[in-house]
């Protein structure tokens, strides 16, 4: 059993017990979040397609931890003007593990 779910612009395809990483979610570290935007579901049953979303599905998630990413080096230049600039960039992200299919 597996869902595709959006969440930050992204989509995932999760099971249950999957642990990801996505973009940073207004929870408390150990709540738990659900996530309404299923645009797939397989089961025992077969497989839904939503157009766009699957109506009653949904996926429960337990926050794990939040965290900031690997830096990236954000570098501006322009030639013969002299003109560099160099700026660091850490994303934040949450990390949470899939609990429950609802669907």
């Amino acid at each position: 059993m597996y869902a595709v779910i959006r969440t930050g612009g992204k989509q995932y395809r999760v099971q249950e017990g999957d642990v990801l990483t996505v973009e940073k979610l207004d929870a408390q570290e150990g709540s738990t979040v659900t996530f309404d935007e299923v645009l797939a579901l397989s089961t025992n049953d077969g497989f839904k397609a939503g157009t766009p979303v699957v109506e009653g599905a949904a996926v429960e998630a337990k926050v794990v931890g939040h965290g900031k990413g690997k830096k990236i080096i954000v570098f501006k230049y322009k030639p013969k003007k002299n003109y560099r600039r160099t700026q660091g960039h850490r994303q934040p992200y949450t990390k949470v593990q899939i609990t429950r299919i609802i669907g």
